[in-house]
């Protein structure tokens, strides 16, 4: 019977490839990886920014200086409407280093009822959350590095997958939470609602 290799890093104690050991021998393999160029380009660009701004600089500060040390001149912002006002602020802090094209999540009004989606709210229409068309809009725009501001759980998996610049996430949305999703992990009584 073959062994399962497959990775369960987060149940190891010792974390031992901080220093080195390689557990499933594909260190070679792995690192030819960043041979790519646009692979090489951000690693090597995330690793400065880590190592230059570790505990310094919050995320937001984080993502300019990746910006900037990327050369990048013109940055998409992709936001769920929700957070509007998040957007506003997040564009006018970007606007004062880069080129900024942003775009909301309801975008070309698109009603759910032409895919046969639930609506969250008792309406006579409701427009859908259409983050293929805010990467393809961010697409056709030019933006060099996306920024994601809050788009749901799986929107966020599709904008990824169909926007040609690479993506990162600023905020991460958790209607509960407050959009700290890291709180769940860190509350007792809400771990408890996972049965841990």
């Amino acid at each position: 019977m073959e062994q399962d290799r497959s990775p369960r890093c987060a149940r190891c104690d010792s974390k031992e490839c901080r220093d080195g050991k390689d557990c499933f021998s594909l260190a070679q393999e792995h690192a030819e990886l960043y041979a790519d160029g646009d692979i090489g380009r951000l690693h090597s660009a995330a690793a400065v920014i880590e190592a230059k701004h570790y505990d310094r600089k919050t995320r937001l500060g984080e993502i300019i200086e990746f910006a900037k040390h990327l050369g990048c001149e013109r940055l998409g912002l992709a936001f769920c409407v929700g957070l509007a006002e998040e957007a506003r602020v997040i564009e006018a802090i970007l606007v004062k280093h880069f080129d900024v094209v942003s775009v909301c999540c309801k975008v070309c009004g698109i009603d759910k009822k032409q895919f046969d989606l639930p609506y969250v709210r008792q309406a006579d229409r409701e427009s859908m959350c259409n983050p293929a068309g805010q990467a393809d809009l961010l697409n056709l725009a030019g933006s060099e590095l996306n920024i994601l501001c809050g788009l749901c759980v799986g929107h966020d998996a599709i904008f990824s997958m169909v926007s040609r610049a690479p993506v990162v996430t600023l905020i991460a949305k958790d209607r509960v939470l407050g959009h700290n999703p890291a709180a769940a992990i860190y509350s007792q009584y809400i771990r408890r609602q996972f049965g841990v």
